[in-house]
């Protein structure tokens, strides 16, 4: 079996939790996430089985859409729920005008600072493992992009609004920082992934309802979990040699127009799949073989 399942992850079960029962429904071992859902957070989770495994951080380098709620005038070592209570402030001074203004300063980009209660790794360790011990290290800044925020729904201390963002994103950290900009802290409480890349909710399977006698009915090919990268098709006579793993210099490979520095899904002239590849000043590559 491979391919590709749009997994919506209900609350209380973890990202590994679920490749787990897609393990067991599989019947395979050869399964993986693409990108962890907290506990507590709901929504689309993309599950890669069998050779579908190698396109992982392909799908994982795409943006991603969340409905997120977050109280202001409250802070936690976790920035959500989950942690412990460290300060509270009342926010009802702050007008719905401060508060939005606050909220859109944040789209675009902007250095992101880690929470400490996240999976990345420092000097080798995982900073939630630090955390856990009461210790707080020093995090750089990431750059991450907020692309849009809509649907925002103001109720103080209350917020609710729709997140599109760039991989690497941490609403949990989003949230911190508009308390912090607002100078009342803030707490995420509710978080669903609604998109990411070309999974939906809409059209994702419940993990609970996964069986033996449905996964095959909810399995994407790998061709089309990569439909966001643009689709090129090479001429016959360069295909083995971009199978073979040479970076060809010659412009005539292919009638398509191709932009350097940019991914491409890439077909043979019967349109057969052969992988990914993208094009540097020295010609185009295959950078990812998954021809079948």
């Amino acid at each position: 079996m491979n391919g590709v399942l749009n997994i919506f992850k209900p609350k209380g079960m973890s990202s590994f939790d679920a490749v787990r029962v897609v393990k067991k429904v599989a019947g395979t071992g050869k399964v993986g996430h693409t990108g962890t859902l907290d506990p507590e957070a709901t929504g689309v989770l993309p599950i890669c089985i069998g050779r579908a495994t190698k396109i992982i951080d392909y799908i994982m380098d795409s943006e991603k859409v969340y409905e997120v709620t977050l109280k202001l005038g409250i802070r936690t070592t976790t920035y959500d729920l989950e942690g412990e209570v460290l300060e509270e402030i009342d926010p009802s001074h702050l007008t719905e005008e401060e508060i939005l203004n606050s909220i859109n300063s944040f789209k675009g980009e902007y250095s992101q600072i880690p929470p400490m209660y996240s999976a990345l790794k420092q000097n080798g360790v995982r900073l939630y493992e630090l955390a856990r011990k009461g210790i707080e290290v020093e995090r750089k800044g990431r750059l991450i992009n907020i692309h849009n925020l809509e649907d925002i729904k103001i109720n103080n201390p209350y917020i609710s609004m729709k997140v599109t963002c760039s991989k690497g994103t941490y609403i949990r950290s989003l949230c911190y920082d508009i308390g912090e900009k607002l100078g009342v802290f803030a707490t995420m409480m509710q978080l669903n992934r609604v998109k990411t890349s070309v999974f939906s909710q809409e059209k994702s399977i419940n993990i609970n309802e996964l069986t033996k006698e449905n996964i095959n009915d909810y399995i994407l090919s790998m061709e089309e979990a990569l439909e966001k990268y643009d689709k090129i098709v090479v001429n016959k006579k360069y295909v083995k040699l971009l199978v073979n793993g040479v970076r060809v210099a010659d412009g005539r490979f292919t009638k398509d127009k191709v932009i350097n520095n940019k991914l491409y899904r890439v077909y043979d002239d019967e349109n057969n799949f052969i992988g990914l590849g993208e094009r540097n000043d020295a010609g185009f590559k295959i950078e990812k073989l998954l021809i079948t």
